[in-house]
């Protein structure tokens, strides 16, 4: 597989362009310029000219770097839309033509709007394929005709093996965070879509890593790619130089009282925080709230139309600090994020680099805070030594130490509640809940099924958790006597009358034998 090489030093001597520079249609240029796009990022001047040439990508970038239109424009321009010369002479028309794949939901949603912003005047239509939704709006859409397909593996396969999607049409593929893909093992469900696709057709392919794996199926898959790494000159280290990074060594306890004043510095503008585990992430979320400030949270226990409701109401400034879990973390891209807090420490430095990289996004600055508990002090190590950080031995930090007001610009005298004269926004109740009809969690934890009954939460059960009269009848009728004062008729015998009924029959005493130690303590005889 012979491959060519383009770097962001070679794009470093491109003067500012526009996205007409480099023959991009007028339509998408309109559509761009009226969200207020008019110039590329680096990573998209390069990646538009061998793109929209037809030829294969593999595309290293870190995130944050824009590569979305990098790929999303191409895709637009190689579509054959329902009002273009050609669309009826299509194999299947109305089947998709792109086809790309991402690794979570989010991500999924977030890559779809940026398109159709490229695509208001171009006509193109555009369905988003994820799990957590009802499969009858997604078979609809498919069905009334599409142009772009963006989804995650589990659901496209799904849909791809019920017939309901078709891949003869597809002429560009791209897949999205492939280093991603790998680690929730969805590998194997790519390559199934890949080989679905026609033979002949355009591939891109973008991740932040190159894992041994990515790499052997981008040559099974692709042919003669050029291989773009964009990467800054003057950004040396494997972090964003736009990135400030702090690193403390807090105690548990104390935690959230210096989350509540960092979120309190001067110029704080949308926060992410990430934990590592899904309590934690709902913990701390209601606590903050609690404290006055406008958060949602974002993790597993939610079913998919909360976490669009928390990530709805993050966008639109109805709460200005989202509490994830890293299940997230590849999936918010939001361009002003302007902190991000490590609540706990990652796991490694890849995961450290996903998070912290929410923020310092399409060239705005960003600051990064990781909390490392003291028994977290030895991965940490291993996080700065891979990461070449230079922060080996986290500053030992609570609330009230000088060096957090000053590090973070936070002002003298703030402190864990939030004044009740700047509580302004207008919190994640004022962002409508979706009805998804989902196929997973409805977004609260399932009642415990009984056994003896159908679901609690439904009237069979009184108040108080006891059973209803109505179970309890059977039992009581047994013991109940009748009007009469005669007790009630024991069941009848089974036939043949050999068996007593179990109430009936004699019952057997036992004598009691205690021991200590493996030795008889004492022997009571069996009771009269």
């Amino acid at each position: 597989m012979a491959e060519s090489l383009a770097t962001t030093e070679a794009a470093a001597e491109i003067p500012t362009l526009t996205f007409a520079d480099f023959g991009v249609r007028a339509d998408i240029v309109e559509s761009l310029a009226d969200a207020g796009i008019t110039h590329p990022f680096p990573i998209q001047s390069m990646t538009l000219p061998v793109a929209l040439g037809g030829h294969d990508i593999i595309g290293q970038a870190k995130t944050g770097t824009g590569k979305t239109l990098g790929f999303g424009i191409p895709a637009l321009q190689r579509v054959i839309a329902p009002e273009d010369e050609g669309y009826a002479e299509l194999a299947v028309p109305g089947a998709p033509q792109a086809l790309i794949v991402v690794p979570t939901r989010e991500l999924a949603v977030q890559v779809a709007g940026d398109l159709t912003t490229a695509a208001r005047r171009r006509g193109a239509r555009i369905v988003t394929i994820y799990g957590g939704r009802a499969y009858e709006p997604q078979v609809e859409a498919l069905a009334a005709g599409v142009e772009i397909v963006v989804g995650t593996p589990g659901r496209l396969i799904d849909l791809y093996n019920k017939k309901q999607l078709s891949l003869k049409n597809v002429r560009i593929v791209v897949l999205d965070e492939a280093d991603e893909m790998l680690d929730l093992g969805f590998l194997p469900d790519v390559e199934t879509l890949m080989a679905a696709t026609p033979a002949v057709r355009q591939t891109l392919l973008f991740s932040a890593t190159m894992p041994g794996a990515v790499v052997s199926m981008a040559r099974r898959y692709m042919t003669k790619p050029t291989h773009i790494r964009a990467a800054d000159p003057d950004d040396e280290g494997l972090t964003k130089k736009d990135i400030r990074q702090v690193v403390y060594r807090a105690h548990n306890l104390d935690k959230s009282e210096v989350v509540a004043r960092i979120l309190q510095a001067e110029g704080r503008g949308r926060t992410i925080i990430f934990t590592k585990t899904k309590r934690t992430a709902a913990k701390l979320s209601e606590e903050l709230v609690d404290r006055g400030f406008a958060v949602a949270a974002m993790h597993g226990d939610l079913g998919q139309g909360a976490r669009e409701q928390a990530m709805r109401a993050f966008r639109n400034e109805k709460v200005d600090v989202l509490v994830a879990t890293d299940v997230a973390a590849r999936g918010i891209d939001v361009d002003d994020v302007t902190h991000v807090i490590n609540y706990q420490c990652p796991e490694d430095e890849k995961t450290y680099l996903h998070r912290v990289g929410r923020t310092g996004r399409a060239g705005n600055k960003g600051t990064a805070v990781t909390f490392v508990d003291w028994d977290d002090v030895p991965r940490w190590g291993l996080i700065n030594k891979a990461l070449g950080l230079d922060q080996a031995e986290p500053v030992e930090t609570y609330s009230s130490s000088p060096h957090l007001y000053t590090d973070l610009s936070i002002p003298a005298g703030t402190k864990g509640r939030l004044p009740r004269n700047k509580r302004v926004l207008a919190g994640i109740d004022a962002e409508k809940l979706e009805d998804l009809g989902e196929t997973g969690k409805s977004g609260g934890r399932r009642a415990p099924r009984s056994d003896s009954g159908p679901r609690s939460g439904g009237r069979s059960s009184s108040a108080g958790g006891r059973s209803s009269d109505r179970a309890r009848a059977p039992r009581d009728g047994a013991r109940r006597s009748s009007e009469n004062g005669s007790p009630a008729p024991a069941a009848e015998a089974p036939a043949g009358g050999s068996e007593q009924p179990k109430s009936d029959r004699p019952r057997r005493n036992r004598s009691r034998t205690r021991r200590r130690n493996g030795e008889v303590v004492s022997k009571a005889p069996a009771a009269e």
